[in-house]
């Protein structure tokens, strides 16, 4: 068999030529152009097993300039790399039926895996008719890495019907990742249901979902359709299903076996055409050890879980969420405010244990409480109350030894060392702490000292070492 051949298509010649040698150390012949045109030219002029492309190209946009290469080439698998590492991006890359999308950074080992992958599936098969890349418009925002695996997840699902359980705490946008997943996948054209488990009487589930028949009980004066057959041909979003109680679980169960329904008091079966999409902020594994949910439900509804990470998980995406739910306030009729650096910063510093709906609706008192029109660290100080508010009820749901664990699993998680971690906790504690006593001094540094314990020259150097220092902070209140 021939030495398989790649070209890569990447203007960064550092990355170019570290993939290069990552592949040739594989026997992969390799091919790197930096422009559109050289691709193309490339391309026409010898045979590649598989192509690996940057987006953001010095010619042209790496994908939307892909329309004569999947027209002429379409067993050819095509990787995606880029740094736009946007839901946007994930979903153009799914598009275009990409073999693989890799967001920057990635892991060099699995990129190789990936490319010997898809040499092989090219070797052995033909690869079906390219989809037309469409344009949508994103409905989640934030580039951190967290958040590009959620992208990546939604982006595998939108060409298939197998239900998703998407797992998070409350407010991290669950059925954001729902809607998302309906909107621009092949069911947009249907029906979109949501129903709240937790919002609806336990003696109520059963005919909200399945509907019934008149006369089936006591108030049945017609016919009930259900939210099952209203989703018929789109999608039914289950939130909460943690709250759904024990009989409705096992007709549920059912429904999803059968691939069919029966209204209460009927006996006609009905066919059903609906993707099922199953949301919940609680442990299902433990509410099935204490007995609460069914386990072959579970594993029924967990056939591709999407983790949605809280907020604290993804400081980095703060600054985008804190500007776009700006942009959205003055779309509802709220006044036009910009943010500086320097509150922006104060604001990743907070904990929000409410997640992006808290720090949305805290966006939203802040626009409409300031006086000025651009929003500042002072001006986040004269709110102090808010601040201290969010603050306060982030220390009640969490107390600091637990804190301390959570910090602990996030640096292992990451992949951080175990040097230094000291300086490191100490950082992480001491500039969120310096900010917080801050704003409820509401920029008075003497005060704040005061509360502290500490001399005013120490708490100025410490503000000056973590980038908080500013000469308004000594003169507000002397």
């Amino acid at each position: 068999m021939s030495q398989p051949r790649v070209l890569i298509v990447e203007d960064d010649s550092s990355i170019g030529m570290v993939v290069r040698a990552a592949l040739e150390a594989e026997n992969i012949g390799v091919d790197v152009v930096e422009t559109a045109s050289a691709r193309d030219a490339a391309l026409a002029a010898a045979h590649y097993d598989l192509m690996l492309t940057d987006v953001v190209l010095k010619d042209r946009d790496g994908i939307a300039s892909l329309e004569n290469v999947l027209s002429d080439l379409p067993d050819m698998p095509i990787i995606i790399m880029s740094a736009q590492n946007t839901l946007d991006t994930a979903v153009r890359a799914s598009e275009i039926n990409a073999f693989e999308y890799f967001p920057k950074p990635f892991d060099l080992n699995e990129l190789v895996v990936a490319v010997k992958q898809g040499i092989q599936k090219r070797r052995s098969e033909n690869a079906g008719e390219q989809e037309t890349l469409l344009e949508s418009t994103m409905p989640m925002v934030g580039r951190s890495i967290a958040m590009q695996e959620v992208y990546r997840m939604v982006a595998r699902l939108l060409r298939n019907d197998l239900t998703a359980l998407i797992l998070g705490e409350s407010g991290t946008g669950k059925e954001l990742v729902a809607e998302a997943i309906h909107n621009l996948g092949h069911r947009k054209t249907g029906p979109f249901v949501a129903v709240n488990m937790a919002a609806i009487p336990a003696e109520l589930i059963e005919a909200e979902l399945f509907g019934h028949e008149k006369g089936a009980f006591t108030g049945a004066v017609g016919q009930g359709i259900g939210r099952f057959e209203q989703a018929q041909g789109g999608t039914l979003f289950l939130d909460e299903i943690g709250d759904m109680p024990h009989h409705a679980q096992t007709r549920l169960l059912r429904a999803l076996q059968s691939g069919t329904i029966s209204r209460i008091g009927g006996k006609a079966s009905i066919r059903l055409d609906v993707r099922i999409i199953a949301a919940t902020n609680q442990d299902l594994e433990a509410l099935i050890a204490e007995g609460k949910f069914r386990e072959d439900l579970f594993y029924r509804l967990n056939v591709v879980p999407v983790h949605m990470p809280p907020l604290r998980a993804r400081p980095e995406d703060i600054g985008l969420l804190t500007r776009h739910f700006l942009n959205l306030a003055v779309r509802e009729g709220l006044p036009a405010k910009q943010i500086d650096d320097d509150a922006i910063s104060m604001l990743t510093a907070m904990p929000w244990r409410g997640n992006v709906r808290e720090l949305k609706n805290f966006v939203y008192r802040v626009v409409l409480t300031a006086r000025e029109d651009r929003i500042t660290e002072v001006t986040l100080s004269q709110l102090g109350a808010l601040v201290g508010d969010t603050a306060h009820n982030a220390t009640n749901n969490c107390s600091f030894d637990a804190a301390v664990a959570q910090f602990m699993t996030e640096q292992r998680q990451r992949g951080v060392g175990r040097e230094r971690i000291y300086a490191r906790a100490l950082a992480a504690f001491e500039k969120p702490l310096l900010q917080t006593v801050m704003a409820q001094a509401k920029g008075n540094q003497l005060q704040a000292a005061a509360m502290l314990g500490i001399n005013r020259n120490t708490l100025r150097k410490k503000l000056s070492d973590y980038g908080l220092a500013s000469g308004r902070h000594g003169d507000l209140r002397r």
